[in-house]
Formats: C-alpha cells, sequence, structure tokens
C-alpha cells in the first residue's frame, strides 16, 4: 500500500531529479539524558517514518510500502524513460540488509525496470559521510570512491537511487562517474530529503 507524499525536486548534475518527500517534519529539544547526551522529540513524515523503521529498526515489512510508493510515483507522476535502476552502493557494509538494495530491488519489480548492482562499484572506504558536515570535505572524501562496470551501463539511460538526499555530495559525484562511464543520461530519486542541505 502506498502512503501520502510530497515531491520535490532536487538539483545536481543529473538530468532531472526527485525526492519523494522530507524525512523529517519537524525536531524538538528536549533537554540531555543522564549520559549528557541531547534529546530531542522528532516527527518524520509517512515516507520517513518506513525508511526509519527499515534502516534502524530493522523491518522488512515497511519495504513493501516504500516501494509501491516510488512505483506509483515513476508510473503516474514522473514517468521518467529508464533502462535501469543503479542504486547508492551502501556506505555502511557492515548492516546485515542493505536498505537502499532492498527498495530497489523492490522498485525494479513493481515497474519492470532494469536492476544493475554491479554497473556502479564502490572501491574505496570512505567515512560515513552523515559524520561529515562541510560540503567540500564530502566532496573530497568521495575522490575516486566509485567505479563503473562500462560493459553494464555503457549507452543506458540510468536512474540513480538513494534512501536520503542532505547535501548531494555523493549523487553528484556518482553521477560524474556514470556519465564518464559512457551513459547516455542520469535522473535521481530519493525517498526523502533533510529539510535544509548541509
Amino acid at each position: 500500500m502506498s502512503v501520502e507524499i510530497h515531491p520535490r525536486k532536487i538539483r545536481g548534475k543529473w538530468a532531472e531529479g526527485y525526492a519523494l518527500d522530507l524525512h523529517t517534519t519537524s525536531s524538538s529539544f528536549l533537554g540531555y539524558d543522564g549520559y549528557g547526551h541531547p534529546q530531542f522529540e522528532t516527527v518524520r513524515s509517512e515516507l520517513g517514518e518506513l525508511l526509519y523503521k527499515l534502516k534502524y529498526r530493522a523491518d522488512p515489512s515497511a519495504v513493501d510500502s516504500i516501494a509501491e510508493t516510488a512505483a506509483e510515483f515513476l508510473a503516474e507522476k514522473w514517468r521518467v524513460n529508464v533502462d535501469l535502476i543503479v542504486p547508492v552502493p551502501p556506505s555502511n557494509t557492515g548492516r546485515k540488509r542493505q536498505p537502499v538494495l532492498e527498495v530497489a530491488t523492490a522498485i525494479s519489480e513493481r515497474t519492470g525496470i532494469g536492476l544493475c548492482l554491479d554497473g556502479l562499484v564502490k572501491v574505496t572506504q570512505t567515512p560515513q559521510l552523515k559524520d561529515v558536515f562541510d560540503f567540500k570535505e564530502r566532496v573530497a572524501a568521495l575522490e575516486g570512491a566509485f567505479a563503473v562496470e562500462k560493459a553494464k551501463i555503457q549507452g543506458k539511460r540510468v536512474l540513480l537511487f538513494d534512501d536520503l538526499f542532505r547535501s548531494g555530495a555523493t549523487m553528484n559525484t556518482i553521477t560524474e562517474c556514470l556519465m564518464t562511464g559512457g551513459v547516455e543520461v542520469v535522473y535521481a530519486l530519493t525517498l526523502t530529503r533533510t529539510r535544509s542541505s548541509l
């Protein structure tokens, strides 16, 4: 079952891109816990809540609604003409389940758009970018981090897919890499976005 979303365009080196909704709609500081850690009351969008359950509560039941929502958007609202969905490679390789890959697979199954899991690979480890707040530092950390398998993507119209759009550093770096590798055009889709760019 799909959920209500509020899509907004995201700008970058891709031809066109969308985030389906905000990740959080509000966050209020509550104070500090007994260990001195700040505590917040966070309100997420419906899609943001599903993504939170999938990523941080390892709840696989969220995949169906997330994928259904994205597939519906692609079929009924955006109708972008693409050959392949290329998911952003996981930054946290220690997770047993990889949310972006699971959702991309489910979207592919629902839309009939091909899924390419080996056309883009991460060749160097990078820090968790959520902990890097300066945009230039993010870009520097990503330099040379990705490579393409030209035979898999050359001449293709690609939908680059990720779960969260923050600054765009990762998706811009990957878009450059894909275009250098011979992709015809790159479109970008993320499930959610932060309320402000970092």
